[in-house]
């Protein structure tokens, strides 16, 4: 794509004086091969898995914020919702599961991970229930880890 003058002069016209910033970049990564009967190698296979596809997503962004002058202010990994691995473990599992969330999520350098999550607008199953129940202990034992319960959706209405 061939960028005109007027076109980069705008840019940084917008850079400079309007603060234009990219505010995240995600990197969605799919935890579908990482259920296993161990409740311990549901935490490895998690932390392998999102390190395996994110170590290049933090230098990947800085080069494209450096080569378009445009910050990138949060880089963020959004996993598939932690629940859905949840209805054989543990809350000591789930937690083991968050703390090795953190641990890649600060290994590759990025600024938050989601994805210690529930869907719900369509029931409550074991593995939301359980997943439910360990969010506060994971939010206060991480750095990087979000939570979240989704409750609604414009398909399934409120459950």
């Amino acid at each position: 794509m061939q960028l005109s003058p007027e076109e980069i002069h705008e840019t940084l016209l917008m850079v400079q004086q309007q603060h234009l910033d990219i505010r995240t970049v995600t990197l969605g990564v799919s935890l579908d091969g990482c259920a296993a009967g161990d409740p311990a190698r549901v935490a490895l296979r998690v932390g392998d898995t999102v390190r395996r596809a994110a170590e290049r997503l933090v230098p990947v962004a800085e080069a494209v914020a450096r080569e378009y002058g445009v910050p990138i202010v949060n880089k963020r990994i959004a996993v598939t919702p932690i629940a859905q691995l949840a209805t054989g473990l543990d809350p000591d599992a789930l937690l083991a599961v968050a703390a090795e969330m953190d641990r890649a999520a600060a290994d590759v350098g990025v600024d938050f991970i989601g994805g210690f999550s529930a869907l719900v607008h369509k029931g409550i199953g074991e593995g939301d229930r359980r997943l439910m129940d360990a969010i506060p202990d994971a939010l206060a034992s991480t750095l990087r880890v979000c939570a979240s319960v989704n409750v609604a959706s414009t398909r399934a209405g409120i459950n």
